[in-house]
């Protein structure tokens, strides 16, 4: 049964059938196979959604859609622009703290790199940045959003493995702020060396009248986090006082979301929200099949059996995430992985929280990598730069974000010092 499910998920693959669908076939395949009770198939579907913390992904869905429509990319790219338009190369550094402030609002690296892409390509264009260089740190900033609060991939980790969503949400702004400085950090050396213009004089004042009209933007995280963490609400319930919020400042603040907008708006959430359900219910009779089989026992013992050594076997995992990221995107690649490599990680000492902004900074990377990377997809479509002159200029970023992880790998304080 195992060579089946494994042999049709692989030649799905290869043939490019949606990952949602992939799941679902090689299942059943292996369901016939096998002789389960096909009642399996739909138990196992609507359980797997019948979930009250899996509610919060729709309601994020649906914040980050507003957020498209309502004006707060721009102002979020504007407040940027007005701290950074002295230095050379301004909209490269615009581009790489956008990506830290709209992870804390969005939680979609996909839907950061898209908003990023469509504001600021065309701008960079304008000013002669390198098309592979704009596109790659677009790709690389937008992914970040991720791992910085309130990100669908730690609330799926979270409900997965029973982990505090709150905790993860916490531990994941050290690691993406590390990671958003150090593509920082790259694009001064490149600006500098590429001799890239400045965008106007930085003043006390600009600063502040930017600032007055992002701040509704900016409290959006900050709202979240202390609130889950406070213990006022729920992740799940956020995600709805988040919609709200997002909604209010679009429609009454910024004035930017019409009546007209609504249905698209909530169809556009509703959209994603489907794609999410199929992987998540999919991926649920999968894993329920591997569960029965006791192959994630299987390996763990395999791989506890390579090497006794912690650190050879986190660079081990590392690299099996890294593998599999290039594969598959970050949901069901969590919810196929976490069950089988958590108990791995806790058997050598290896805090739950810690372990889940591990396994999201991997998978961020396989959203930056071919032959699966949709970030990268995304920015090669709005700059039009060929896929692999653009994973050639990713490399660099490539190299940021391995170096963040191999340091939150090793150094288990920088995530656990801020649950303590």
């Amino acid at each position: 049964m195992a060579a089946i499910l494994f042999g049709l998920f692989l030649v799905l693959l290869i043939l490019g059938v949606p990952i949602g669908f992939v799941l679902a076939l090689s299942s059943v395949g292996a369901m016939f196979s096998a002789d389960y009770p096909l009642v399996i198939l739909s138990q196992r579907l609507f359980t797997a959604l019948d979930s009250f913390p899996f509610m919060a992904i729709p309601l994020f869905m649906l914040a980050g859609s507003i957020m498209s429509h309502g004006g707060i990319t721009k102002r979020i790219v504007d407040f940027a622009l007005s701290i950074f338009g002295n230095i050379k190369g301004a909209l490269a550094h615009v581009v790489a703290t956008s990506g830290i402030m709209m992870g804390g609002i969005s939680g979609s690296g996909v839907a950061d790199t898209a908003a990023l892409g469509a504001v600021m390509v065309p701008e960079m264009k304008k000013r002669k940045y390198d098309a592979g260089f704009s596109a790659a740190l677009v790709a690389a900033s937008g992914s970040i959003g991720l791992i910085i609060p309130p990100s669908i991939a730690l609330i799926i980790y979270g409900v997965t493995t029973q982990s505090s969503i709150g905790d993860l949400f916490v531990a994941g702004i050290i690691p993406g702020v590390a990671i958003g400085v150090g593509f920082f950090i790259y694009s001064y050396f490149v600006a500098r060396k590429k001799d890239y213009p400045k965008e106007g004089k930085v003043s006390a004042k600009g600063v502040w009248t930017s600032f007055k009209k992002a701040v509704w933007s900016l409290l959006m995280p900050v709202i979240i986090i202390l609130g889950i963490r406070g213990g006022v609400f729920t992740a799940t319930e956020g995600g709805a006082i988040i919609s709200v919020y997002a909604f209010f400042i679009s429609a009454f603040i910024y004035k930017e979301i019409k009546l007209k907008d609504i249905p698209k708006i909530f169809y556009d959430a509703a959209l994603s929200t489907a794609v999410i359900s199929t992987i998540i219910a999919s991926t649920s009779l999968f894993g329920w099949l591997l569960s029965s089989e006791q192959i994630p026992q299987k390996i763990t013992a395999f791989l506890l059996g390579i090497t006794d050594n912690p650190i050879l076997l986190l660079l081990i995992i590392n690299l099996l995430l890294l593998i599999v990221g290039m594969f598959l995107d970050s949901g069901p690649a969590i919810m196929l992985l976490a069950p089988i490599l958590a108990p791995v990680a806790q058997s050598l000492g290896v805090d739950m929280v810690q372990f889940g902004i591990i396994m999201v900074i991997n998978l961020t990377i396989g959203l930056l990598t071919p032959p699966v990377g949709t970030s990268m997809y995304v920015a090669s479509n709005v700059s039009g730069v060929p896929i692999m002159q653009l994973a050639k200029k990713l490399m660099p970023f490539w190299l940021i974000m391995i170096t963040v992880l191999l340091l939150i790998t090793f150094i288990p304080g920088i995530t656990t010092m801020v649950i303590q």
